[in-house]
C-alpha cells in the first residue's frame, strides 16, 4: 500500500457460508486503508451470495461500490442460512452497478487501475483460476492476500494440519492461484486465523453498537446460527476472513515466515522449498490487541 493512499482492493467472498465472511466485508468497509473496488461472489449459489454482499453495502450507504455474480464451481443451492435477510431483496434494487460476469470484472478492474491492486481471497477460488486463464497479465499487477490452508495447526491452535474447506472445496483452483506469478503473495492460514473469536467485553461492544453495519452482522449472525452452532448473545464465531482483511494493509501483529507451499491433489497445503514462497501468517504477536483492533474498527462510524 502506499503511503497516505488507500489501497485498491477486490474481494472475492462465498459470503453466504460461514457467517465470517459478513464480518470480514462489514470489517473491510471500516478501515480507511482501504479502498474496495468490488465485491465478486464465488464457488455455488452466487445470486444468493450477491444479494447479501449488496444488500451489507447499501446498508452500509456503500452502493458506490459495485457487486458482482462470479461462476459457479460446484451444484448450485437454493438457498442458505442467510436468506431471511434478503427474502424480499433482489439485485435489482441494489442503487450501485450489478456485474453479471464477476470474471470479467475482475480482469477489467486489475488491468486499468493505475496501480496494483490487492485481491482478497477469502473462498474457493474458481473465479480467479478463470480469470487467470482468460487473462495471465493480471497476476503480475496483483498483490494476492488470501485466507487458505492449514500449515503446521488447525482451529484455535490444535497441533496438525488439515486439508482447509477453501483449498479442499476446489483443489484444481487452489493449485492455480498458488502457482500464479503474484505481485505478492500473503496467506492466514488456520494456524492464526482459526483463533480468531469474541468473547466477553469485546463482543458485547458489537452487540450493543447501533451501527446499521453492524446491526446487520448481529442479525445474519443470528440466522446463521440457528442453522446449528453457535451463540449469538454470548460470541462469536472463528473470524477467519478478518484476518486477510487485516493483512492487506498491516502485518504488525502477526509472525510472517517466507514459505514454499504446494497444494497437493488431497487438499492440504504443504511446505515445499522448491514450490513458490508465500508470506505466511502462522502465528500470532498480538491476538489479543488484534480482537480489540477489530472490535473498534466494526463498532466505529466510517
Amino acid at each position: 500500500m502506499m503511503a497516505g493512499k488507500p489501497a485498491p482492493i477486490i474481494l472475492d467472498t462465498d459470503i453466504g457460508g460461514d457467517i465470517d465472511d459478513t464480518w470480514a466485508l462489514a470489517f473491510l468497509l471500516k478501515c480507511p486503508e482501504l479502498d474496495l473496488k468490488l465485491v465478486v461472489t464465488d464457488f455455488v449459489n452466487n445470486d444468493y451470495r450477491t444479494r447479501i454482499a449488496a444488500k451489507l453495502l447499501d446498508v452500509a450507504g456503500r452502493s458506490d461500490i459495485p457487486v458482482a455474480t462470479g461462476i459457479s464451481g460446484g451444484k448450485e443451492a437454493t438457498t442458505g442460512a442467510q436468506e431471511p435477510w434478503i427474502s424480499e431483496y433482489q439485485l435489482e434494487d441494489y442503487p450501485g452497478i450489478v456485474h453479471q460476469d464477476g470474471v470479467n470484472a475482475i480482469i477489467e478492474i486489475i488491468m486499468s487501475s493505475p496501480d496494483p491492486v490487492t485481491l482478497i481471497a477469502i473462498g474457493p477460488a474458481p473465479n480467479i483460476r478463470t480469470a487467470l486463464e482468460t487473462e495471465p497479465r493480471i497476476a503480475p499487477r496483483t498483490r494476492f492476500v488470501g485466507m487458505f490452508g492449514s500449515i503446521r495447526k488447525d482451529i484455535f491452535n490444535k497441533e496438525g494440519a488439515i486439508a482447509e474447506w477453501n483449498v479442499l472445496c476446489d483443489i484444481p483452483s487452489a493449485k492455480s492461484v498458488f502457482t500464479a506469478p503474484w505481485l505478492s503473495r500473503t496467506i492466514t492460514p488456520l494456524d492464526t486465523c482459526g483463533r480468531v473469536q469474541l468473547r466477553d467485553e469485546n463482543y458485547a461492544k458489537i452487540l450493543t453498537c447501533p451501527n446499521p453495519l453492524t446491526k446487520a452482522v448481529i442479525e445474519n449472525y443470528r440466522l446463521w446460527t440457528a442453522t446449528g452452532g453457535g451463540n449469538p448473545d454470548e460470541h462469536s464465531s472463528i473470524l477467519y476472513d478478518t484476518v486477510a482483511v487485516y493483512l492487506a494493509f498491516s502485518e504488525a501483529r502477526l509472525e510472517i515466515e517466507e514459505l514454499g507451499i504446494r497444494v497437493t491433489d488431497d487438499g492440504f497445503t504443504r511446505v515445499d522449498p522448491v514450490a513458490p514462497k508465500w508470506r505466511c501468517a502462522t502465528s500470532w504477536l498480538d491476538l489479543p490487541g488484534f480482537e480489540d483492533f477489530l472490535v473498534s474498527r466494526l463498532i466505529s462510524t466510517p
